[in-house]
């Protein structure tokens, strides 16, 4: 019988040697192959248009009632050095982030600062650019990939920051609402609105708090559990995903050490009252009055914007703010206009520049990202499990 030499179907893909019986399924493959790679194509093109069509009604929704003439007036009559020293509290944040980073990952293994920061910068500057969050992706990837840690575990570093963020706003709103909060520009009914949003958020925050440190004190029982959960797969792929679940739950090895947890926790608390500071420098810039504890109402606010899955929140966070400073500070809406755009515009496009800047250092770009779903880097980071 004559046998078939290698057929290769393209450039890119090749399909191994074959019987001339295998050559139909052999081409068929190839083309079911890249077919899946168009449909994925296609998909990710329909994504984009979605998202952008979406920033750009938002932000038409923002400006819909906006003097832009005004709006523009605004901006060049703010005080240029209150906007400086928030661009510069913009810097400190990012610092901040970084140190507490590393505070959650000194249970995985070490990190160096420097990686901390960096990918720190990349991941925001992604957040600004990408839509759907890719960033809190992309940035626990690059530095297990630089540190040599599992990149599950860091990734669910990025999960306790942000139940610890959840936790350092809910405590400085209270201080706000039920402490300095002037009641004639809080009205009842807008009050207890907050106040049931912020104790469902509350409940929230503590059942996650109890499943992380679930989580962290039991790594094996939860892998038993998702091999169990995944018992319909194949064994292989039941194996590991179970894996994957306790590296994952070992990144939240944090809760099992107090003295560092508490320390994150400090750290999240001033990095929410730099943000805070932050915004309400520019509000003042602006003219807008605002008492200091009133940006906690706002950072809450805005946290909301953010998460709507456009770039940066392009839209939705300057539509938080505008509400935010019009509804509770008594501001104008072009000023709030106004005071919205450049917040925004000192928040991310630094962040971007700069992250744009690392990226080229480390030879990446926005358009040509490392496959996150590769297989796990070095584990060497992995605590032994308990």
């Amino acid at each position: 019988m004559l046998q078939a030499q290698p057929l290769a179907c393209n450039r890119t893909q090749h399909c191994p040697s074959v019987s001339t019986r295998g050559l139909i399924y052999c081409g068929t493959a190839c083309e079911a192959s890249g077919g899946a790679t168009r449909s994925k194509g296609f998909r990710v093109r329909i994504r984009t248009v979605l998202v952008s069509a979406l920033a750009v009604a938002l932000l038409a929704w923002f400006l819909q009632h906006a003097d832009l003439a005004d709006v523009w007036g605004q901006v060049l009559e703010a005080r240029l050095d209150f906007l400086f020293v928030g661009f510069l509290l913009v810097v400190v944040t990012f610092v901040i982030r970084a140190h507490r980073w590393q505070y959650l990952l000194r249970p995985i293994g070490p990190t160096r600062f420097r990686t901390a920061f960096r990918t720190t910068v990349i991941g925001a500057a992604a957040l600004g650019v990408l839509p759907a969050r890719a960033g809190d992706l992309l940035r626990p990837y690059l530095l297990a990939r630089q540190e040599g840690l599992s990149t599950s575990a860091t990734f669910a570093t990025i999960v306790m920051e942000r139940v610890l963020d959840l936790i350092a706003m809910l405590v400085l709103l209270a201080v706000y609402v039920w402490g300095t909060a002037d009641s004639s520009r809080l009205p009842e009914s807008l009050r207890q609105g907050i106040e049931v949003s912020a104790a469902v958020a509350g409940v929230a925050s503590v059942m996650l708090v109890g499943l992380t440190w679930v989580m962290a004190t039991h790594p094996e029982r939860v892998g038993r559990l998702v091999f169990r959960a995944a018992g319909m797969l194949p064994h292989a792929m039941a194996d590991r995903l179970s894996g994957y679940a306790r590296t994952f739950s070992a990144g939240f090895a944090v809760a099992r050490q107090p003295q560092a947890l508490a320390a994150a926790l400090a750290w999240s608390f001033l990095l929410w009252v730099v943000i805070a500071g932050e915004a309400w420098l520019v509000a003042i810039a602006f003219g807008i009055y605002m008492p200091f504890a009133g940006s906690f109402l706002l950072q809450a606010l805005l946290t909301i914007g953010v998460a709507v899955p456009t770039p940066g929140g392009i839209g939705s966070y300057h539509e938080a703010y505008r509400i935010g400073v019009t509804t509770f500070f008594g501001a104008a809406n072009d000023a709030a206009v106004a005071a919205a755009l450049v917040t925004h515009m000192i928040s991310y496009v630094p962040v971007v520049l700069a992250g744009v800047i690392f990226m080229a250092q480390d030879g990446l770009s926005f358009g040509r990202l490392p496959p996150l779903s590769a297989p796990e880097v070095s584990e060497k980071g992995t605590p032994p499990q308990s």
